[in-house]
């Protein structure tokens, strides 16, 4: 109803006053600041995710991983259909059969092989530890018993599928025929049972190669042996014992003794009971010895060139073949065997796998001894040798080697992006997947080059002792960072590499299909059916079913054995047949792209060469540049990790694993972090010090090495941990400067210096020490120094203007200073109550040093001249307008010096000067003790707002009725604060209480000789400016023994002991006051005139100086005018320096208030006592007896 009471013209009258368009502005520049600071958030995401290439990840411990691998849950049963029932029985079997070998292998890789290559790693030297190794053995036992029942069942296998190849090629023509064999040729069936054969010798070379498992094997006999002498010792059970020792004699016999392999061959092949003949079978013999030449014929050609992709395994297992086929048909093919040496040329030596490598010669020699003697010994020999001279050349070419593969590698990981960056164009669909698939193939044969040369380099080298070279080390080690390049490369791109693979296996299976295609239509045209082309038929019929699916092995493995089947009778033209065989291994190679460029790029074996891990780290300090490579070699080293696994003569696997990662750390400790830490201190400490010119530093004569690389190094991964090289020069830094600050307190300046410059040169982020305030700039501590303050007064110098002690000669070419906030910083260590400890221990320094005072001034000889000092001012006094002439003083001290001297050449005034200097430096240090008490209670109370209105904490507290405890914290807390208060406020006039507690001393009458000290003042003073100018002068020069530029404890010192001899006498009698009115020596000095004296005398001596300087000026004599001129600078000096002590001693004097006389003090004093007097009298409760501080 509201909204049709408005005028219908309002909406054309409202005032547009632009406010609408202003908030729409302000929410949008809200929403821009959002998306770009949500922007931003995401790229921090996307670069912390980013997987550069310093972030090298383990694969194992992906939290999620891409299985790239095809998997279907189809049995072979469900596989091989086809209306041929006789053809899919022989399929079938020979399928199952290898997919049984595959699974041996895979199991005797994992498992059994590494189970026996770690045995005795990671324990304790069995030498050391007695016992050990018989343990060791003792765990490993069952272990041997598993590897026992899979050599049998690897028996069985070999055993089964001889069978069941003879069964299919017999020559025997009464037998029924199974199918039509005569073009058919199951070469998948010879290369899997090769592999097998592969597995079982591989066993032999590693135990061969144990010493220590047989070592320990013998021991372990040994301690059998023991037990079964006295079983109830060790408490074993005596019918246990006999079928234990078989079960170790079998194991023995079986495994250990090298014959593992020989005894598979030397199996009885033949059935004794009329079934399957073997031995007696010619077409099973040529079939067999026909398939072992066709298989080399195909890998001969590729064995050693840079498409070589797996021939050398094949190699190793037509070797085994062509073994076994001798021993069951006792045949040698010389030709054959001729041919198979020759590779050995070719291909020196074959890693099996880890450390464990292969001679091919040595093998045949062995196995067929008949064979060997049908060929020269020449024949072996020059193997040897172009073994050994493989070797040379590789120490030779093998930087050349490496330089040529960076680029390589290099050039297709550059490919790689390029390709996979790019979208798939749909015009060029076809061409995409190709080209994908020759980069992908290209990367593995590159991968599975570099690995055979690493590893048949390095295995070689150990295997017949011979030394590598530094060079040789290094470039194996860059191979190997290749090689973990490819593999993070791949990695890297899992997720494009993934969606590309399934393309290309489309792809390939796409033309695989078209070439089965145009066979089974060529077998299909001709109407002459027979049995043999009816098996053709179904096995083009079967692969090209099973080619429809995804590329699993079991189904790559029934296309190869129904392909045996289906390319006799010339289904296919040879132009045809070679592109199915091409993409055929294709196929193989991509469907299983990731699993074999990871077994080719696996680094296991550098557990058994990571001697050369020391020389590789130099390598890389050496060249900070590549730093980044660093990444790359640690994930190799961490390949042995899964292996290590399976490690079973431990208690368990983790022994292993920490023992491997304890040893890397502390050669990359020793060998990299540590010589960094170093290098980079030095660095710091010479930038530092340039000034003392330690070393050339000119980068064009020694060469620069800029180590900031290793701090841009993301952390790098290692075990359980990860190593931050940055953070870990940083720690050492940060340690060594705090605790270098903390010994040598002084140096903090330069630590501070250092550590900025290591922010500003290598970017390394320092904590700052915060060193406790009292350990920074520290110098003496307050303890100290009252422990032995008679060196401390001896030994500094004191400055009465600026309150600072300075040492007055060190051995270093510093000098230690002490300050007030040096005094604070102790009193805060200690707590207030060491400033009243530290007064009585001065107290008692001048009690002994007031004795020797004592002494001096009643010696008789210095006694009488004061006298007569004083009997001579008295006569002449008005003669001299009441000035103490300065020849007195002169003399004086020229008439002290005649009664002897020391042997350093000092005299008795320089003595008692001093004395009184220590004197005097004793009563500076009790006046920066208390300056250093109001400083630091001015320190701990400056974060009280208000000292005039504290607030009471106790009342608060029981206020908002808190607990006990609180409560007496409170309490604690008032009276902290009153303290600081109260010592913030006002100090304790330590100066009047010094003076007080030595006057009725001083006062006493056995002290009249100190009556005369006011006159020995003028020729002491002068001693001093001598000594002065003397110290002063000596800065100027090389020799700086006794240079010093203050000393005012002198002035200090003499101001204390004229006041204490100013009261010498008690008061209150009519005796004392004469006497006081006769020796009033403050008035009697002042009567002296002394300085005015001085000053008379020295500007007199300036102006006869001037005029016979203008009168010689005529003359021009220059040697005459630099006299006058040193003399002239030596008398202003004198003057300067006279003018200083008279202003030192007038600063003095306001410290024990020598302006007023006994009579104003004493007056002073009755004041004051009448005052509290009145006050106690008032209120005698709040009237506290004050105990003195100095006792």
């Amino acid at each position: 109803m509201a909204l049709e009471t408005l005028s219908p013209d309002w909406e054309f009258d409202r005032v547009d006053d632009g406010s609408q368009k202003i908030h729409v502005e302000v929410q949008l520049k809200n929403y821009e600041k959002f998306l770009a600071a949500y922007t931003s958030q995401l790229k921090r995401i996307e670069d912390a995710l980013d997987d550069s290439i310093g972030d090298v990840w383990d694969f194992n411990l992906d939290p999620i991983a891409l299985n790239l691998l095809p998997y279907e849950q189809s049995s072979l049963l469900e596989l091989i259909k086809t209306e041929n029932k006789v053809l899919n029985k022989v399929i079938t079997v020979y399928a199952a059969l290898c997919c049984e070998i595959k699974t041996l292998k895979y199991e005797a890789e994992t498992k059994f092989y590494n189970g026996i290559l770690f045995y005795g790693e990671g324990a304790v030297d069995s030498s050391k530890v007695e016992g050990d190794s018989q343990i060791q053995m003792g765990r490993f036992i069952s272990f041997l018993q598993e590897l026992s029942c899979f050599v049998t069942r690897c028996y069985e296998v070999v055993v089964n599928v001889v069978h069941q190849l003879a069964v299919l090629y017999t020559s025997n023509k009464n037998a029924p025929k199974v199918i039509e064999t005569s073009g058919v040729h199951f070469q998948a069936m010879y290369e899997h049972l090769g592999e097998l054969l592969t597995v079982l010798l591989t066993l032999d070379e590693i135990i061969n190669n144990h010493a220590v498992l047989k070592d320990h094997w013998t021991m372990y006999k040994r301690l059998l042996k023991s037990v079964h002498h006295n079983p109830s010792k060790f408490g074993v059970q005596e019918d246990k014992l006999k079928p234990f020792e078989k079960l170790l004699l079998k194991l023995e016999s079986q495994l250990l003794d090298g014959m593992i392999f020989q005894a598979c061959i030397e199996q009885q092949f033949d059935c004794l009971n009329g079934g399957v003949s073997v031995s007696k079978n010619s077409t099973f013999a040529e079939e067999f010895a026909h398939s072992i030449r066709t298989i080399f014929a195909n890998i001969e050609a590729k064995l050693g060139e840079p498409s070589e992709i797996d021939q050398r395994d094949k190699y190793v297992g037509i070797c085994g073949l062509f073994v076994l086929h001798f021993q069951i048909f006792r045949t040698v093919d010389k030709k054959f065997y001729k041919s198979l040496l020759d590779v050995c040329k070719k291909v020196p030596a074959i890693t099996l796998t880890a450390n464990i490598i292969w001679f091919a010669d040595s093998f045949l020699c062995q196995k067929m001894p008949v064979a060997a003697k049908l060929l020269d010994k020449k024949t072996f020999q020059s193997i040897k040798l172009s073994r050994e001279s493989f070797l040379q050349q590789k120490a030779q070419s093998l930087t050349k080697e490496m330089q040529s593969y960076y680029v390589f590698v290099s050039s297709w990981m550059m490919k790689m992006e390029s390709i996979l960056s790019k979208e798939q164009r749909m015009d060029k669909f076809s061409e995409d997947p190709t080209n994908r698939c020759n980069v992908f193939i290209q990367g593995f044969l590159y991968a599975y080059s570099l690995s055979n040369i690493i590893k048949t380099t390095m295995n070689l080298h150990m295997s017949m002792q011979k030394p590598m070279t530094k060079t040789s080390v290094k470039a194996l080690c860059r191979m190997v960072e290749l090689l973990k390049a490819i593999e993070h490369t791949f990695y890297r791109r899992s997720m494009i590499v993934a969606d590309s693979i399934t393309h290309i296996i489309q792809h390939l299976q796409h033309q695989a299909l078209n070439a089965i295609a145009v066979a089974k239509k060529r077998v299909i045209s001709d109407k002459k059916y027979s049995e043999q082309r009816l098996d053709v038929l179904s096995a083009l019929v079967l692969a090209e079913n099973t080619f429809i699916g995804p590329s699993t092995k079991q189904r790559r493995l029934i296309i190869s054995l129904a392909l045996s089947v289906g390319t006799q009778m010339k289904t296919f033209k040879d132009e045809e047949l070679l592109p199915l065989q091409v993409v055929m291994k294709k196929l193989a190679l991509i469907s299983e792209l990731r699993e074999r460029v990871q077994a080719q790029c696996d680094c296991c074996f550098l557990y058994w060469h990571r001697t050369v891990f020391p020389i590789y780290l130099d390598d890389v300090y050496e060249n900070a540049v590549d730093a980044a490579r660093l990444h790359y070699m640690f994930n190799a080293l961490r390949d042995c990790v899964p292996a290590m696994m399976h490690s079973r003569h431990l208690e368990s696997h983790e022994i292993l694993l920490e023992s491997y990662d304890k040893e890397i750390m502390d050669v990359l400790n020793k060998h990299l972090l540590d010589k960094l830490c170093k290098e980079i201190e030095k660095d710091l400490r010479l930038s530092v010090h340039t000034h003392l010119k330690l070393d050339d530093r000119n980068p064009f004569k020694v060469g620069m090495k800029d180590l900031a690389h290793f701090f841009s190094l993301n952390p790098i991964r290692f075990f359980n941990r990860f190593i931050d090289i940055k953070a870990h020069v940083t720690h050492y830094l940060d340690k060594t400067f705090y605790n270098l600050t903390t010994v040598a307190l002084h140096d903090w300046a330069t630590y501070s210096e250092m550590r900025n410059l290591a922010t500003q040169r290598y970017g390394l982020t320092m904590t700052e020490a915060h060193l406790p305030s009292q350990t920074l700039e520290q110098g003496l501590d307050v303890l100290e120094i009252m422990r032995n303050i008679h060196v401390f007064v001896s030994r500094y110098l004191y400055n009465l203007n600026n309150q600072i002690f300075i040492e007055r000669i060190s051995n270093n070419k510093h000098l230690n200073t002490i300050n007030i906030r040096h005094i604070a910083n102790s009193i805060r260590t200690h707590g207030t109550g060491i400033m009243n400890t530290t007064v009585n221990f001065t107290y008692q320094f001048l009690r002994k040093k007031f004795y020797i005072f004592s002494q001096f001034m009643y010696d008789e000889h210095i006694k009488s001249r004061l006298i007569k000092d004083i009997r001579f001012f008295r006569e002449v006094k008005d003669q001299n307008d009441h000035k103490y002439p300065f020849e007195r003083a002169e003399k004086f001290n020229r008439g002290i010096r005649k009664l002897g001297i020391t042997p350093d050449g000092q005299s008795y005034l320089d003595q008692f000067r001093q004395l009184i200097s220590q004197i005097g430096n004793a009563m500076g240090y009790v006046r920066m003790i208390r300056s250093g008490g109001l400083h630091c209670c001015s320190s701990a109370i400056r974060f009280v707002p208000d000292l005039e209105d504290i607030v009471n904490f106790e009342e608060l507290v029981k206020e908002e009725a808190l607990s006990e405890d609180t409560q007496k914290a409170a309490r604690q807390l008032d009276s902290v604060l009153s303290d600081l208060t109260r010592n913030s406020a006002e100090g304790t006039e330590y100066f009047k209480m010094l003076v007080d507690v030595f006057a009725p001393e001083f006062r006493s009458l056995k002290n009249m000789h100190l009556r005369n000290f006011y006159i020995i003042v003028p020729p002491l003073a002068l001693n001093f400016i001598e000594h002065s100018i003397s110290c002063k002068e000596k800065l100027n020069k090389k020799n700086k023994a006794g240079a010093a530029f203050t000393d005012d404890g002198f002035a200090m010192g003499h101001i204390l002991a004229r006041k204490c001899a100013l009261d010498l006498y008690m008061r209150s009698t009519y005796s004392v006051a004469y006497i006081l009115k006769l020796l009033n020596q403050y008035q009697e000095f002042d009567s002296l005139h002394w300085f005015q004296s001085v000053r008379e005398k020295y500007v007199r001596e300036i102006r006869a100086l001037a005029k016979q300087q203008n009168v010689q000026s005529a003359s021009q004599d220059e040697k005459l005018l630099q006299t006058m001129n040193l003399t002239h600078r030596r008398l202003e000096v004198c003057l300067q320096e006279f003018e200083l002590l008279h202003f030192s001693l007038s600063s003095a004097r306001i410290f024990f208030r020598a302006d007023k006389t006994s009579a104003e003090e004493n007056q002073e004093k009755k004041d004051r006592e009448e005052e509290s007097g009145k006050t106690s009298n008032g209120d005698l409760s709040n009237s506290t007896s004050a105990e003195p501080v100095v006792k």
